[in-house]
């Protein structure tokens, strides 16, 4: 069975509901991480981390919009705004430095009439703990888990 991630929140390929929405920069959404949950792990899961990242960003590198590591290999859920300061991450759990420049999740908030994907991405890792902190950017994160991913399942939204 392969490794997969759904959400009660988010469809794949749908557009962004207005939960998932940054407040601020000229939008008024919610700013919740959405519920993930993810099945079929490999042998071998030792952690998992999820990333929320916008590849259509004009800055030239994208936007990390999410990070968040050493999450435990028993985990298979996060639930609605984990990420947003609302509880629900276990003990352990570090989230990153977004491109807002704070830790914890930053919702859509894309320039006015641009139409952008937003790839949340769920990675099964090989190491108990990756070596990051909340000073830690996303393209850090990201490094790491290019050296300890065993797999990865991801969904894709939209929002303009």
């Amino acid at each position: 069975m392969a490794f997969t991630v759904k959400s009660t929140d988010l469809k794949d390929g749908d557009k962004m509901p207005n939960g998932q929405v940054f407040n601020g920069m000229g939008y008024e959404g919610n700013n919740l991480s959405p519920q993930l949950s993810w099945d079929n792990p490999p042998a071998g899961t030792k952690s998992f981390a999820i990333t929320c990242y916008d590849p259509d960003a004009p800055t030239g590198s994208g936007w990390w919009h999410w990070g968040v590591a050493n999450l435990p290999a028993d985990l298979r859920s996060l639930p609605t705004g984990a990420g947003s300061g609302k509880g629900g991450l276990p003990a352990g759990a570090v989230q990153t430095r977004t491109d807002f420049g704070k830790a914890g999740y930053g919702g859509a908030a894309p320039p006015q009439g641009e139409h952008h994907r937003y790839q949340f991405t769920v990675y099964a890792l090989d190491v108990d703990q990756l070596d990051v902190s909340e000073e830690s950017s996303g393209a850090y994160l990201g490094f790491n888990l290019h050296f300890h991913t065993l797999a990865k399942a991801s969904l894709t939204v939209i929002f303009s």
